[in-house]
């Protein structure tokens, strides 16, 4: 009894429910291809007719359909829906009706084999998890994109929580696959993840801690895409360009991006400028070392000569009036200069920089101004400017700085008074190209000052 003779009465019947299958299986019996080789060969046969005609829907759905849906796209004014396009999301969902055609004919190819139907549809139904988990992760950027360009959200670390969503979309496939691979139930693969949640821990613990300090970073405010931020620590000082779910990446302001983790951001301190850039001002705080020897009360004929300057001649005249009615109410005898009440060329100085601070347009004049000495040290007295600007950008400000303190250094010698300096080298050899007597001289003349 050959084996065409062992094909049960029930295959037959159900050879017989799908005419397509009975045309060609006839057909190749009439050829003369025994029984068992032509029901192999109608099912190959029938398989890749089928596969050529899945990709002919795939492409004819990708040509048609995604083109009609382009042209509506192109001709709407929302922008959300170009997006569609850009993130492949159109391509995704065109390739969900092969697949679902595909589902429906596979039982009638593979009749007389349900193995082989069982295997195939297993395949189908794999093929359809990983093209929804791509349509969803499309469908994901394109709410990140859109949100991107809402003024509320742009910079707000959208894709940190992207990459969550991503992460539980494709395991939440991943575990669809091997339930559809095995043959056992979800709840299955939950029960043996709660054994091994050490492993897991551990495996995803960057992860993890980069999705706490996420969320953290976002509901307190700390960072924000576009902040300027410092890390001394690790060499991070420029613009936040990313905020990922592991990652912070920063661009330093010699172009070069580092890279820090996100949890970092909540267990160590950093600098954030996004309070100053606010505020519309930016803090000037510097001081000029002035030489301690070259401080002293200034004569009659020096503060004449000083009221030439317009930003004191009346503060000049006006503190005049008052030291001479207090010195004269109180009969001082200024015979001696440290009797009574003076000027002294490091007070008018000191007003000087305030005045002329007042009246630069560039500094802020609502925010915290003043010029202050700070305690004398080995290199003289420190004379500090603490002020704002009224701009917050660095290539201005230090413009604006340095205009202040050029202006400031030039100043300094109109009120007999020098800045300290160290020694340079031209001073070490013109000393030394002296004649003994010369340079004895200069050294005692150094001393004294």
């Amino acid at each position: 009894m050959n084996i065409a003779e062992n094909i049960s009465l029930e295959l037959i019947k159900e050879v017989s429910s799908s005419k397509i299958y009975n045309w060609s299986y006839q057909y190749l019996l009439r050829a003369g291809i025994p029984a068992e080789y032509a029901h192999i060969l109608n099912s190959v046969g029938i398989l890749l007719a089928v596969i050529l005609f899945l990709l002919i829907i795939d492409f004819l759905s990708r040509k048609i359909l995604k083109n009609i849906l382009i042209l509506l796209i192109q001709k709407s004014e929302t922008k959300w829906d170009d997006l569609l396009i850009k993130n492949s999301t159109l391509n995704y969902a065109c390739h969900l009706l092969p697949l679902l055609v595909g589902q429906r004919i596979i039982p009638l190819i593979f009749i007389g084999f349900p193995t082989w139907t069982n295997v195939v549809n297993k395949g189908f139904q794999v093929f359809m998890v990983i093209n929804l988990a791509l349509l969803v992760n499309s469908i994901l950027k394109t709410i990140r994109d859109v949100l991107s360009t809402r003024k509320r959200f742009a910079d707000k670390p959208i894709d940190s929580y992207l990459q969550v969503f991503t992460i539980l979309t494709y395991s939440l496939s991943a575990i669809a696959v091997f339930s559809i691979l095995t043959g056992s139930s979800p709840w299955s693969f939950f029960v043996s993840l709660g054994a091994a949640s050490a492993v897991l821990m551990l495996v995803f613990k960057d992860t993890i801690l980069g999705f706490v300090a996420s969320i953290q970073v976002s509901t307190n405010d700390l960072l924000r895409v576009g902040d300027w931020v410092e890390m001394p620590k690790h060499n991070a000082d420029g613009d936040v360009i990313e905020i990922n779910l592991n990652t912070v990446k920063i661009k330093n302001w010699d172009m070069t991006i580092t890279s820090i983790p996100t949890h970092l951001l909540t267990t160590e301190s950093f600098k954030n400028y996004r309070g100053m850039q606010a505020s519309g001002g930016r803090r000037i705080k510097r001081a000029i070392h002035i030489k301690i020897s070259t401080i002293r009360f200034l004569k009659e004929e020096e503060l004449t000569e000083l009221k030439k300057i317009t930003l004191l001649k009346d503060y000049i005249e006006e503190r005049q009036a008052a030291i001479n009615k207090f010195n004269t109410d109180h009969q001082v005898d200024k015979s001696m200069a440290l009797n009574g009440r003076n000027l002294t060329n490091i007070g008018l100085l000191r007003e000087y920089i305030v005045r002329y601070g007042r009246k630069n347009p560039n500094i802020h004049q609502e925010m915290l101004f003043f010029v202050r000495q700070l305690a004398p040290t080995e290199k003289g007295l420190p004379l500090e400017l603490y002020m704002f600007t009224n701009v917050t950008g660095i290539v201005a400000y230090e413009g604006i700085m340095s205009d202040i303190f050029d202006h400031v250094f030039a100043a300094i010698p109109y009120f007999k008074l020098e800045i300290f300096e160290l020694p340079a080298s031209t001073d070490i050899r013109q000393l030394r190209d002296l004649a003994p007597q010369q340079r004895l001289a200069t050294v005692v003349a150094m001393n004294t000052d």
